[in-house]
């Protein structure tokens, strides 16, 4: 088989069209084009042909996800189901590409999983809530423990969260505290913490803060 023609894509950046004698038409990466040495003219090998084809396959779907993780980070399992459900990449295509972009220290589960858990105990959220947050990403369980350790003291962001609510009310209400105690538990924290932060807040030290931070 031989090459008569090789031109840039008009409709994506980085491809090349390989047009072989016969008609036949090979969408390739420019990696490929260095790395089989193609050009017009070149015969090429049943052999040739084939891992010329897989190749532009593969580096095909390590680009999707490059460009997935570009729009925002994901898990391995976020990566390898959207590259499943996006291309008709097989489960192992998928898993050798995660595998590359691991090695290449752009796939980390554990660097995702404590950014996530930061992100969302500074917007306000409990332990519980950070951690369905990790399992409805997929993050591995191993990851879950380090992630938790590196977020804000709940005291902390607990207060916060009743300082931006309550502005000030008062909580001898049994209602008003059951309401502040049912949106602290919402946000996932525990009773233990939810129950002290009232207490906290109650005997005026939290709403003190509120006015230092004015």
């Amino acid at each position: 088989m031989r090459i008569s023609k090789l031109s840039a894509s008009k409709h994506k950046k980085g491809r090349i069209l390989v047009q072989l004698e016969g008609g036949e038409l090979l969408r390739v990466g420019e990696r490929e084009v260095a790395a089989f040495g193609l050009c017009a003219g070149k015969e090429l090998t049943a052999a040739e042909k084939a891992a010329l084809e897989r190749s532009a396959r593969e580096s095909g779907l390590k680009d999707r996800a490059l460009s997935m993780l570009t729009t925002r980070p994901l898990s391995r399992k976020e990566l390898t189901g959207r590259l499943r459900e996006r291309t008709d990449a097989t489960e192992e295509e998928a898993s050798a590409v995660a595998d590359e972009l691991e090695r290449l220290g752009l796939l980390d589960d554990r660097a995702y999983a404590e950014a996530l858990a930061r992100h969302y105990s500074a917007k306000g959220y409990g332990p519980y809530r950070l951690r369905e947050e990790l399992y409805r990403r997929g993050v591995p369980r191993e990851h879950w423990d380090a992630a938790l350790a590196g977020t804000e003291d709940p005291a902390e962001a607990i207060d916060a969260v009743l300082r931006k609510k309550l502005r000030g009310a008062d909580l001898s209400d049994p209602r008003a505290r059951k309401r502040a105690a049912d949106a602290l538990a919402r946000r996932g924290y525990r009773w233990s913490d939810v129950s002290a932060a009232l207490e906290r807040y109650q005997d005026g030290s939290v709403i003190d803060q509120t006015i230092m931070d004015e």
